[in-house]
């Protein structure tokens, strides 16, 4: 790789290759802790018991989350095409096939778009994803319970953690310069 005006060139593979293991890798090593903040959550009247191996809903709504983030980053042809590079890879990682993993990722981002409406605030989607997929409802008081709605204190926890696990495009453009 070239270093020009102080940065990496990387072709779209790489950046589908480091996107991929990035957001695998940090779902593997941090679901344990969110599992942990929810099931020791004192919002909750009791512990939900979400179990550190239970993070195939986690999985998808954060690979679903993350992708809806690069059209923000990555314009033009580009973006469609480092896409269609992570969904090859990631169903190579899950050995699956790509169209299908698309329009399970595309019915989450749905999900989670709708779980967070009116807002449009993915970040904040993912929390109440999170609520909903682990059907989080039935632990709360009456109050919350009853209004079908997630304690504000919970998701503002939830909320705080998830930022890490969204990857920042920022950083990345810092460093690399995609070719």
């Amino acid at each position: 790789m070239f270093k020009i005006f102080g940065k990496k060139k990387v072709k779209e593979n790489v950046v589908a290759n480091i996107f991929v293991n990035s957001i695998l890798n940090t779902v593997d090593n941090g679901f344990a802790e969110i599992a942990g903040i929810i099931n020791d959550s004192p919002e909750f009247i009791s512990s939900p018991q979400i179990s550190s191996a239970d993070d195939n809903a986690f999985t998808l709504i954060i690979i679903a989350a993350n992708i809806h983030f690069i059209p923000e980053h990555i314009h033009d042809a580009k973006e469609e095409r480092i896409t269609t590079l992570i969904f090859s890879k990631l169903s190579n990682v899950f050995d699956c096939d790509q169209e299908k993993l698309e329009k399970v990722v595309k019915e989450y981002q749905c999900y989670l778009m709708k779980k967070n409406h009116p807002s449009k605030n993915m970040l904040y989607a993912v929390s109440k994803g999170i609520f909903w997929k682990y059907d989080l409802n039935q632990y709360q008081d009456e109050y919350f319970k009853n209004m079908r709605s997630p304690n504000p204190m919970f998701l503002k926890r939830l909320d705080e953690a998830m930022d890490s696990f969204i990857w920042n495009w920022d950083a990345f453009k810092q460093k690399y310069q995609i070719v």
